[in-house]
């Protein structure tokens, strides 16, 4: 592949990771980070035999050792590459109970894993996309986070989750007015709804509707769509969600 560029993404495996990574491989070398190797292992396959290049790396972005761990093996594994776009698709700390039953512990995780995750896999790849800014990108250097519906709802059971979702909308939202004049576009989106992926298979989902559930192929072509937007038009947050989907 003669691209200068590569993309990463933090958190892949059936589902929306993978439609991602499958996207952006389409341009890029890609390379996927995941604490368990089993979720990136058959993506990486599927790339390659497909004609693209991807890098997996097992890594834990709630552990800043870990993160920088990965992006010195990624200096090695890509010497001559800039960074074009950095996708944080972490979804963890997802404790759905009643609060009385919840721990302290369950809102450190959630904390840790969403908010935390994300202020590492920011730092360590924010300055590569600051120096893409001037390398003649094909598109704007960007930075993309999956949120969910507690991202800016707190439902009843969903404390914790939302807590760790509402904290990861926030850096967000500080990131954007910081690095966007930098020319960085840093973009969060709204998956509001259940995704079609393999462990939601025997969902009923809005009346069992055709399309009641998020294609992750359509969210990757979003995730993509907002890669390439001119700076002149940059979108901060984007919702996503099926046709019939209540909000």
């Amino acid at each position: 592949m003669a691209s200068k560029f590569y993309a990463v993404i933090a958190g892949v495996g059936a589902g929306t990771g993978r439609s991602v990574a499958l996207r952006f491989a389409q341009t890029y070398p890609v390379v996927l980070l995941a604490r368990n190797p089993s979720n990136y292992t058959d993506i990486v396959s599927e790339i390659k035999s497909s004609g693209g290049q991807a890098i997996g790396i097992s890594t834990d972005t709630s552990d800043p050792a870990s993160v920088a761990s990965a992006f010195e093996q990624i200096k090695k594994e890509l010497p001559e590459k800039n960074l074009a776009a950095a996708i944080f698709n972490v979804g963890a700390g997802f404790a759905v109970k009643p609060f009385l039953e919840l721990q302290a512990s369950d809102l450190s995780a959630s904390l840790a894993s969403n908010a935390g995750g994300f202020f590492n896999f920011a730092q360590a790849t924010l300055p590569s996309l600051l120096a893409s800014v001037n390398a003649s990108p094909p598109h704007p250097p960007t930075l993309i986070i999956t949120g969910a519906t507690a991202s800016v709802r707190g439902s009843a059971r969903f404390a914790t989750f939302a807590a760790g979702k509402f904290a990861v909308r926030a850096l967000g939202q500080s990131l954007a007015r910081e690095f966007g004049p930098q020319g960085v576009h840093v973009a969060h989106v709204i998956v509001d709804g259940v995704i079609d992926i393999p462990r939601t298979k025997g969902y009923t989902v809005n009346d069992g509707k055709e399309d009641g559930k998020i294609s992750p192929d359509a969210i990757a072509d979003s995730y993509w769509h907002l890669h390439t937007q001119h700076r002149s038009s940059f979108t901060q947050e984007l919702d996503l969600r099926p046709f019939v989907e209540k909000f």
